[in-house]
């Protein structure tokens, strides 16, 4: 399972977050709010019946102009007058009030629920519940006590639901909002992350060239700044400045002193064949010189390659190559070494075209062979096959000889890495080094596949250009 980038990673946590806020948010709203609305029906209901109390009045005689004067509503109560005010609201968003004597008898008002409420008795100043078909109702009863109003009775009646309205909007609005405001931190949370772990995305790449050897001039650009994560970048290009000074001053040495030893070995080279003439053959000793000689040679000859590869890339220039042709040539021109008796045979695609300098090319699949038949087994095999997929080019080389163990499969593209003296033979430690470094000029890539004393597969990797 691929493991989550750290920009990833806070996202997914920051997200996370904001949902558990959003929920308990959720529950907030649906709790809380439900008894706040609640709370606030019940002493709307209180304060309904109370604001009527004061609206009736008690009069013992009404004259004739009273009626035709007053706005007001009269009735007979026994044998005097109740006057209710105009004032007196019988409904008002959603509270009904009803005027009753004590025995239940209705004289004035509104009560949606008169007959489920007739046999229940009444309660001064105190709020009551009834359920009637599932839904509940809350009662507040008040008892008249002015002078003439013995006996009489508000009874105010109210529904739950009288806030569900206002309620649901406010759960529906919730919703929307809520959800979008997350969307919206989510995403501005992602491309904040983005932004601010940038520099840190910008060291990696730049230290992961640097790991390969093949950029030590990278630096870090992220403009001005002067938090953390510019003096981390700031201290990062003074390391890379001290590397890359480091490193020429290291390549500059390697250039220098195989020039110099160059004039050396091939004096010694020289007065081993004047030593021949002279003895009219080598003895044991001058084939040993001899022999050391041609290997520091070859050393000397590859770490020159080497450091003109480094320091000056652009010296070989990339062009349009008929890969299948240049691996023809090479494969018929090594198979005439005929060293051990090896075999080589080679299946190669017809036309296949790449981006690539035609000598260094040669020089890595030239190493990848001479590396098989300096591993191979007497009468053993070479194979070499060339095929596209894609757009890809895969290049292999397999032998039948002695393998690589597991443990040592990691070094061998090392610099001067030799596993052991089965291995380490007439080889600089050098080949295989220089094979992955122009592989990694053109973009592609090396791997290897071996098991011990079966044989190993080397393959080229790289991209391919279309016919």
């Amino acid at each position: 399972m691929k493991k989550l980038s750290a920009r990833a990673k806070i996202t997914l946590w920051f997200s996370i977050a904001l949902i558990l806020i959003v929920l308990l948010t959720y529950i907030l709203i649906f709790s809380v709010n439900h008894q706040v609305i609640q709370k606030t029906i019940r002493d709307n209901l209180i304060e309904t019946v109370e604001n009527n109390v004061d609206e009736i009045e008690f009069y013992n005689y009404i004259g004739k102009d009273d009626f035709e004067n007053d706005i007001d509503f009269f009735l007979q109560y026994g044998d005097v007058y109740l006057e209710i005010d105009d004032d007196f609201l019988d409904e008002v968003n959603q509270v009904y009030t009803a005027l009753y004597t004590s025995d239940g008898e209705f004289v004035y008002g509104e009560n949606i629920i008169a007959s489920e409420t007739a046999k229940l008795e009444f309660s001064n100043s105190s709020v009551q519940k009834i359920t009637v078909e599932g839904e509940l109702y809350y009662i507040y009863d008040k008892q008249l006590e002015a002078k003439g109003l013995e006996g009489l009775w508000l009874r105010g009646v109210v529904s739950e639901t009288q806030g569900e309205q206002d309620f649901t909007t406010t759960a529906r609005i919730s919703l929307i909002i809520l959800p979008l405001l997350v969307i919206a931190a989510i995403v501005g949370g992602f491309f904040l992350a983005k932004h601010v772990l940038s520099p840190i995305k910008q060291i990696s790449d730049a230290a992961a060239k640097i790991r390969q050897g093949d950029d030590l001039k990278q630096r870090i650009e992220i403009g001005d700044g002067n938090d953390e994560i510019h003096q981390l970048a700031e201290q990062f290009n003074g390391m890379f400045s001290r590397l890359e000074d480091s490193f020429k001053a290291q390549q500059q040495f390697v250039s220098d002193a195989s020039h110099e030893l160059r004039t050396p070995v091939a004096v010694i080279l020289a007065q081993c064949e004047l030593s021949e003439q002279k003895n009219d053959g080598k003895t044991d000793d001058i084939k040993i010189i001899e022999r050391q000689g041609k290997k520091m040679n070859r050393l000397i000859n590859d770490m020159l390659s080497f450091t003109r590869m480094e320091l000056n890339p652009q010296r070989y220039a990339f062009e349009r190559l008929n890969f299948s042709e240049l691996c023809e040539m090479l494969c018929f021109d090594m198979s005439l070494i005929k060293e051990k008796d090896i075999t080589l045979e080679a299946e190669l695609e017809e036309k296949i075209f790449i981006n690539a300098n035609s000598e260094l090319i040669s020089r890595l699949i030239s190493n990848l062979i001479s590396n098989a038949y300096r591993y191979g087994n007497q009468n053993g095999h070479i194979w070499v096959k060339l095929e596209s997929e894609g757009g890809m080019t895969m290049l292999s080389v397999r032998d039948d000889g002695i393998g690589i163990a597991r443990e040592e499969q990691q070094n061998i593209f090392r610099r001067f890495y030799q596993s052991d003296s089965s291995r380490s033979s007439g080889g600089t430690g050098l080949g295989l080094a220089m094979a992955k470094e122009i592989a990694q000029l053109h973009g592609g890539e090396i791997s290897v596949e071996s098991i011990l004393g079966q044989g190993s597969t080397f393959t080229l990797t790289i991209e391919k250009l279309a016919k």
